[in-house]
C-alpha cells in the first residue's frame, strides 16, 4: 500500500467515526460521514456528520465547518465521504452542487447510494464538473454503518440490533416489576448508548409488565436522544407503564398488536395490519410498518420470548451481549445453553469484536448476509 493509499484510508476511517455520530438521530435519512483533507500536506481541514433531523447533510457540514463555500480552504483539496452525495434537486442546492462550487479536486467515497433518486446520480454530477472521483473504499464498513438505511430501500425494514445483558452462568433476571441490574453501571450506560444510537426501542406487552422499562436515554447530554418506543402485545394494564410517558408527542409510540381495533392510550399509536392470522404478530410485517414510519434502526430490548422470534424469522443482524462477571441476585433464568460466542455461531453469526466495559464483557456478533 503506498502512502497515499494510507492516506486515503486513513480518512475513510475518520469520515466512518463522523458517520457513527448521528445514528440514532438523522431517520429518515441516513447517517453520513464526511472529511475534508489536504493530500499534500496531511490536514484535516473539517469533518462533518449528517446532522440531527437528517440536515444539514454531511458534505455542507464540512464545508461549513471548513469556511464559507467560497472559502479556498477546500478548493483543490480531496473530500472522503461515506455515501454518495445527493444530487436530485429539492428545495435548496444539493451536496454535489456545493461540492462542486467549493472547487474539491477529487472526491472519494466509500459507498453508491441505493435510493433510486440519488443512484449515480451524484458521482455523475461530479465528474461531468471535472472533479476526480473514486468509489469503494472500505465500502464493507461504510455498508455496515449505512446498512440501516439499505435495508430499508431495499427490503423495507430496519436495521434490526438485540441486545442481552446476562450474568456469568448467561441468565437473565426475572422482574417482578423492581429494578433488578445484572451488569454494571457502566453497562447500563453502554446500554443508553445503543438506545441513543436507535431511531426505535422494541420490547414486549409482557416486558412492560414485568420490569416496566422507561425505554429512553439517560445518559448526560444525550436525553434529546431517546428513540421512539414500539410496544407488541396488547396493552391492557400495561397502560400506566412508564414507557407511556412522553412530552410534546416525543418520542413516537407505537402498539403492535394482533387484536383488530385495540384501543390505545393518548398519543399512542396503533402500528397498521400486522396480524399473522393466528393472534400473534407478524414480524416481517411490523418491520415494514416501521420502515415506513421512518425507522431504520430498530433495538431490540424484549425478553427471550422477543429476541427468539426475531432470530428463528432470520431478521437480526446484529446481536449486542454484555455478560457481567459474577452470578445475579435473585431469582434468575438461563437464556443460554452455551457461551455466547458458540450459540450465535450455529445462528450463523459472525464474532464482530469484544471488549470490557467496567467489569463486564461485552461481545458483539453479526450477520452481514442477511
Amino acid at each position: 500500500m503506498t502512502p497515499g493509499q494510507k492516506f486515503d484510508v486513513h480518512m475513510m476511517r475518520i469520515a466512518l467515526e463522523m458517520a457513527r455520530r448521528g445514528l440514532g438521530s438523522t431517520a429518515p435519512n441516513p447517517s453520513v460521514g464526511a472529511v475534508i483533507a489536504d493530500e499534500v500536506t496531511g490536514e484535516v481541514i473539517a469533518r462533518g456528520w449528517t446532522q440531527p433531523g437528517g440536515r444539514p447533510h454531511a458534505e455542507k457540514e464540512a464545508l461549513r465547518r471548513g469556511g464559507e463555500l467560497s472559502s479556498e480552504r477546500a478548493r483543490g483539496k480531496t473530500m472522503y465521504v461515506t455515501l454518495e452525495p445527493c444530487a436530485h434537486t429539492g428545495r435548496v442546492p444539493t451536496c454535489a452542487d456545493a461540492m462542486q462550487t467549493a472547487g474539491l479536486k477529487r472526491v472519494v467515497c466509500a459507498l453508491a447510494d441505493p435510493n433510486p433518486v440519488v443512484a449515480g446520480r451524484g458521482f455523475q454530477q461530479l465528474r461531468d464538473a471535472g472533479v476526480q472521483v473514486d468509489v469503494g473504499l472500505l465500502s464493507e464498513d461504510a455498508a455496515w454503518v449505512t446498512r440501516g438505511h439499505v435495508l430499508r430501500l431495499t427490503q423495507a425494514r430496519p436495521f434490526v440490533q438485540i441486545k442481552m445483558a446476562l450474568d456469568s452462568a448467561f441468565a437473565i433476571a426475572e422482574g417482578d416489576g423492581a429494578p433488578v441490574w445484572v451488569t454494571s453501571v457502566e453497562g447500563r450506560a453502554f446500554a443508553h448508548l445503543l438506545r441513543a444510537e436507535a431511531d426505535a426501542i422494541l420490547v414486549g406487552a409482557g416486558t412492560l409488565r414485568a420490569d416496566d422499562p422507561q425505554l429512553d436515554c439517560r445518559l448526560p447530554g444525550l436525553a434529546d436522544r431517546s428513540p421512539d418506543r414500539v410496544i407488541v402485545g396488547t396493552i391492557g394494564d400495561a397502560a400506566h407503564c412508564k414507557a407511556f410517558r412522553t412530552q410534546d408527542g416525543k418520542p413516537r409510540i407505537w402498539v403492535a398488536s394482533a387484536v383488530e381495533g385495540l384501543r390505545v392510550p393518548s398519543g399512542v399509536a396503533a402500528l397498521g395490519d400486522v396480524s399473522d392470522g393466528k393472534g400473534g404478530v407478524k414480524l416481517d410485517a411490523l418491520l415494514a410498518a416501521l420502515a415506513k414510519n421512518g425507522i431504520t434502526r430498530l433495538l431490540v430490548e424484549g425478553g427471550p420470548r422477543m429476541w427468539s422470534s426475531f432470530l428463528a424469522a432470520g431478521l437480526v443482524d446484529e446481536v449486542i451481549v454484555a455478560v457481567a462477571p459474577e452470578r445475579g441476585r435473585g431469582t434468575m433464568r438461563t437464556v443460554l445453553p452455551t457461551a455466547p460466542a458458540a450459540y450465535f455461531a450455529k445462528l450463523g453469526f459472525s464474532a464482530a469484536d469484544q471488549f470490557n466495559v467496567g467489569p463486564d464483557r461485552v461481545q458483539i456478533f453479526q450477520r452481514r448476509d442477511a
